[in-house]
């Protein structure tokens, strides 16, 4: 087993659903040339919950869901550093989030880079096995490993789920193509003041999350219907 294979067993072994090696030497700002993406899923329950409104259960998870890739990734990072190299796992005490609400590098970056999705209309990252309904962190290195072809544009389509469902009516509807700016996709301010009010509307919790655009989508959808069957097999979700 080669050193990019034993890395993403590692990176699975310890919990993440999905894992990407990506290209970074043409991104600016970033001081590494290669990016690890890892995603882990928003379990099904939780997300069929968010179709009618966010829940305490989502805001716990969100947290949860946190530290669990900052564990993953520090763990690439070790496995990494352990051989020589040099190596940054982007967690959540790391990355500086600016006034803007952007970071220097962010995880949507990483792993589009990685090919593990594009960005949707909603400006999350969608998955074809999960849709947008995961939680994504990322590893930096030099560490000489194969590289996943990356994703360039969008495979949204006409789909517009998540634009005719955003509570916030926030989304421009606009097809991402990779170099893409923000802006032209979601009116950021607009979005996090939306979340703040309907989180607190629906739980008297005081954060930004509400889930309702990836709980929409077509992609999240498939995935749910999926892990119904699986529950209806006999499994346990």
């Amino acid at each position: 087993m080669n050193l990019t294979e034993e890395l993403k067993n590692l990176l699975l072994t310890h919990g993440a659903g999905l894992v990407g090696i990506g290209n970074l030497k043409e991104i600016g700002e970033c001081d590494y040339g290669t990016g690890i993406a890892v995603a882990v899923p928003v379990p099904g329950n939780i997300v069929r919950d968010l179709m009618e409104a966010p829940t305490k259960e989502y805001c716990d998870l969100y947290h949860t869901l946190n530290h669990s890739l900052n564990e993953i990734v520090m763990q690439g990072e070790k496995f990494l550093q352990e051989r020589g190299f040099a190596a940054y796992a982007q967690t959540t005490d790391r990355v500086e989030i600016r006034s803007d609400r952007r970071t220097k590098l962010p995880h949507k970056t990483v792993a589009t880079r990685a090919g593990l999705g594009w960005i949707g209309k909603n400006g999350l990252l969608v998955t074809e096995a999960f849709g947008p309904a995961v939680r994504i962190s990322s590893l930096l290195t030099n560490a000489p490993l194969e590289c996943d072809g990356p994703v360039n544009e969008s495979m949204c389509g006409e789909c517009s789920l998540c634009v005719d469902h955003c509570p916030a009516q926030a989304l421009y509807g606009t097809l991402w193509e990779a170099g893409m700016p923000r802006e032209r996709i979601v009116e950021v301010e607009k979005c996090y003041q939306k979340q703040k009010e309907i989180m607190y509307e629906a739980t008297g919790i005081e954060t930004d999350l509400c889930g309702k655009c990836f709980a929409v989508c077509r992609y999240t959808q498939r995935y749910l219907r999926r892990n119904q069957s699986f529950i209806h097999s006999g499994h346990m979700e």
